[in-house]
């Protein structure tokens, strides 16, 4: 009877049907888009401002485009290196100094660290709705938060997307095969050894992570694993090393010495402008320059957030089945190295001086709690989201929940797997091929669970199954997920109100840095070559020109200042007709202000909008 029927391939009778992309995952490529647009407007607003350090950066790319140097240090000290200046030296090379194509690599780095920290939530066992909301965190943008981002003035763009690359090859190595995880071993070197030279600021995830790697893969460190990650770390961490034995410097010192000098701060003060504003600064909470009182919440929920993220975490890794070598264990293991290393960068910042002396400048310290956002708003979702779970959840589950169900539940695995089979749910197929397979059902489905389709990399939690399939939440259940929804309200609705100051300050931000083209603009009619100025006048002034107007730096008494490249004062001292520039109403021009007049020696003064600058009378 089978004579002449030929058997077609099971793709010719069931056609793969294209995939497309689940709405979650959708909905965070749009707000991902539409926090890279908003920071793109951003910078054609000539918003943040910039400043004469990140001036100072933009001389260093401008060397290197040049070939007239490759610094390893940030000009003027021997500490954080000069990642940002190699990064932008191409551009700087084709289209000239700006601060545009200073910042054009920061914005990458950003867009960077958002792809990771959606990636780093999804292998750490969020749900594609976890990962959007994280995703939507992380999209705000307050004003400490775009100039942290922003602003290439050393340090603080590369240190997120560094950390959260670290996370997830810390994922990586936790599950990995052995023959698969040298290169990463190499790729987590490389990256560790880049960020000590770069800014040790990072340096508590870099211990909490590397201890979790110790703790789970000893064994392999003491092999080929450590000789390759050894290597890799000195590799990234070379610039620093050779530097330091080259001109005998401690690197290690000087960033001791940058965390607050001159009197020491009261701890009163300290443990205020760590505890108190550090937080909501660095989290994006407060608007331009000041955090009013009802933006400080976030100073109460910070704490009890981390405690209860990491209690959560530490208890997962206690209930959970499977020895330390157990994947199960791997989530919350980082979860809670993650958090550790949030809670290390927030103690060394409350210890500095810097936090007691400038804390809403030196919060900036603290940008790199953002690495850290899966695991701390971890505990708010696992409370909400028996109120947020997918509408559908309960009828359509995915390949992921319903290998949950077939595993946690007492009937016969192969009757189970033949009614799926029979069903439309997205599962089928791979349930089908299980059932109709003589492998051991248990190995398939491992597979099953580790597959695209499922989603994941481990087995989901029972409680979180039945709570998605539509299960009723008691009354404690229902009341803490209606808080952690308000706590999500909050975040988002501070975060939004905070970017929506940032946006209504860059009219003004453009203003002035209209004021300063014109400036360089005058100095260039009138053949101005060297000239005196204000700290925050000098390099922001040297680098718009491309060094054709040099400036040594003077006090407010006319004394001369810090210069972070004392070739310049050289210049211009040797340069009798050197000028001198202040910003309008400064204490600079008003000293300045009293060398005009009809004397010989005196100084002529031309004005320009919202600056003065002063020739020597010829």
């Amino acid at each position: 009877m089978t004579v002449g029927v030929r058997e077609e391939p099971r793709e010719a009778v069931r056609p793969r049907t294209p995939r497309r992309l689940p709405l979650p995952t959708l909905l965070a490529l749009l707000v991902g888009f539409a926090g890279v647009g908003y920071r793109l407007a951003l910078l054609f607003a000539d918003a943040p401002p910039t400043n004469s350090d990140e001036a100072t950066m933009g001389l260093a790319a401008l060397h290197i485009a040049r070939g007239d140097g490759f610094p390893v240090w940030f000009y003027g000290q021997a500490y954080m290196g000069t990642l940002e200046a190699y990064l932008a030296a191409p551009l700087v090379a084709l289209a000239g100094p700006s601060v545009l194509v200073l910042r054009v690599p920061t914005l990458a780095l950003y867009a960077l660290f958002l792809l990771l920290s959606w990636r780093l939530t999804r292998r750490l066992g969020g749900d594609r709705w976890y990962a959007l909301l994280v995703v939507a965190v992380l999209a705000l943008g307050a004003d400490r938060v775009v100039k942290n981002q922003l602003i290439a003035g050393g340090g603080y763009p590369e240190l997120n997307p560094a950390g959260a690359a670290l996370a997830l090859l810390t994922v990586g190595l936790c599950v990995t095969g052995a023959g698969a995880r040298l290169p990463r071993w190499a790729a987590w070197g490389l990256v560790a050894g880049v960020l000590l030279w770069v800014d040790p600021l990072i340096l508590p995830y870099v211990l909490t992570l590397g201890a979790l790697l110790v703790a789970r893969r000893w064994r392999e460190l003491a092999g080929r694993a450590g000789v390759v990650l050894t290597g890799a770390l000195l590799l990234g961490a070379a610039p620093m090393l050779v530097d330091s034995i080259r001109h005998g410097r401690n690197p290690v010192t000087a960033v001791l010495a940058a965390g607050g000098t001159g009197t020491p701060a009261d701890w009163a003060d300290r443990l205020h402008g760590a505890l108190v504003l550090g937080p909501p600064l660095a989290m994006g909470f407060c608007s331009p320059g000041r955090c009013a009182t009802w933006q400080l919440w976030w100073a109460v929920a910070f704490p009890v957030l981390l405690v209860l993220a990491a209690f959560t975490a530490w208890h997962t890794l206690r209930r959970t089945s499977g020895g330390p070598g157990s994947p199960e264990r791997v989530p919350a293991g980082v979860r809670l190295a993650l958090l550790g290393g949030a809670a290390g960068v927030l103690g060394a910042y409350a210890v500095s001086n810097a936090a007691g002396q400038t804390p809403i400048e030196s919060s900036r310290y603290l940008s790199c709690l953002a690495v850290a956002v899966p695991a701390l708003l971890w505990p708010l979702w696992q409370a909400a989201r028996p109120l947020v779970a997918h509408p559908f959840a309960a009828r359509r589950l995915t390949a992921r929940r319903q290998l949950a169900e077939v595993a946690v539940s007492d009937r016969p695995a192969e009757g189970q797997l033949a009614e799926v089979a029979a069903s439309d749910r997205p599962a089928e197929r791979q349930f089908a091929e299980v059932a109709a397979s003589d492998r051991p059902v248990e190995r398939q489905l491992a597979e099953v669970a580790a597959s695209e389709e499922g989603g994941y990399r481990h087995l989901p939690e029972v409680e979180s199954i039945k709570a998605a399939g539509g299960r009723p939440a008691g009354r404690r259940a229902r009341m803490a997920a209606v808080g952690a929804l308000a706590v999500i309200a909050g975040v988002l609705g501070t975060g939004v109100a905070a970017t929506v100051d940032v946006a209504r300050t860059a009219p003004g931000v453009h203003a002035e840095a209209d004021r300063h083209r014109s400036l360089v603009d005058t100095l260039g009619a009138l053949d101005v070559r060297n000239v005196r100025g204000g700290y925050w006048t000098c390099n922001r002034l040297t680098y718009a020109t491309g060094e054709n107007v040099l400036c040594a730096v003077v006090d407010d008494d006319l004394t001369p200042g810090f210069d972070r490249l004392p070739a310049y004062r050289r210049e211009v001292a040797a340069d009798p007709d050197a000028a001198w520039v202040a910003p309008a109403g400064s204490p600079l021009a008003a000293r300045l202000d009293e060398r005009v007049g009809a004397e010989s020696d005196a100084l002529d003064v031309v004005a320009v909008a919202g600056w003065r600058i002063y020739l020597p009378r010829r």
